[in-house]
């Protein structure tokens, strides 16, 4: 069965008829996309994935520079400060490019592919007013053209200076599919209101915007000085989903530099 084509060639399968359905994306005659459908798309891969994207003519997608792994030709690009300069420089600050790149498919359907650019997992997400994510910097990889990426900037000043991935981290807001990468295999908890998670510093991937988190000591001197854990965790509260990472690509580059010749 043929499920998506473009220029006499066919993608999809019997096999793949439910993974489909359950991600589809119209478009209407008139250009606009269907509100209560969601677009088609792939992840293949396990250590090194890659999200294969199935577009309907017209469709777009957003993302930062160097992100694209490979394209139909009707594919077309266009680099855009994609809200202004006050965005582009909110999304910089955030850790992302200053530009983004938008791709819509021209004459028809189109096919577009990411990679992820660390070995992880990537995680696709439905982003509605009401479920924005709060995501961990440079954790954005693409995302439908409605999906608007901003900077976030932590309520106490403790969670910035000392959580492990910097005081800014990103929010993800507006309509759409967004993809996102981690690092390493990724495990997601659920948090009941009130309930609680410590995290190591730089574990900490994404979390729904309904969480909260905070930066507190570990107790006890002891602990602190020779228990190799470092001097803070990171608390996080529900309501709301926690997505946990567990190879931060910032211990992978500390261990490499163990074995790095000393600087003559």
């Amino acid at each position: 069965m043929v499920l998506w084509s473009y220029a006499g060639l066919s993608f999809g399968t019997a096999c793949d008829r439910k993974k489909y359905e359950t991600k589809r994306a119209g478009i209407f005659p008139d250009g606009e996309k269907k509100e209560d459908e969601e677009m088609r798309y792939e992840i293949k891969g396990d250590t090194l994935p890659v999200v294969i994207c199935y577009l309907d003519g017209g469709e777009q997608m957003i993302t930062e520079r160097g992100s694209m792994s490979w394209m139909s030709p009707n594919m077309k690009m266009e680099t855009t400060s994609n809200g202004g300069i006050g965005k582009a420089l909110g999304r910089m600050f955030a850790g992302e490019a200053l530009f983004q790149n938008r791709y819509t498919a021209e004459g028809g359907n189109g096919l577009i592919a990411f990679a992820s650019s660390f070995p992880g997992q990537i995680v696709a997400r439905q982003i509605s007013p009401g479920n924005e994510l709060i995501v961990q910097k440079s954790g954005f990889l693409a995302a439908e053209s409605g999906v608007e990426l901003s900077v976030f900037f932590q309520k106490k000043l403790g969670a910035g200076f000392f959580g492990g991935e910097g005081f800014i981290m990103q929010r993800l807001s507006g309509q759409g599919v967004a993809f996102l990468e981690f690092d390493g295999h990724v495990v997601e908890y659920e948090l009941q209101p009130g309930q609680q998670i410590v995290v190591d510093t730089g574990y900490l991937a994404a979390m729904e915007s309904s969480c909260s988190m905070e930066i507190k000591s570990v107790p006890g001197i002891k602990n602190m000085v020779f228990g190799g854990e470092g001097l803070f965790n990171t608390v996080v509260t529900g309501p709301g989903r926690v997505w946990l990472q567990t190879m931060p690509v910032s211990n992978v580059a500390e261990l490499i530099m163990k074995f790095m010749p000393p600087k003559s």
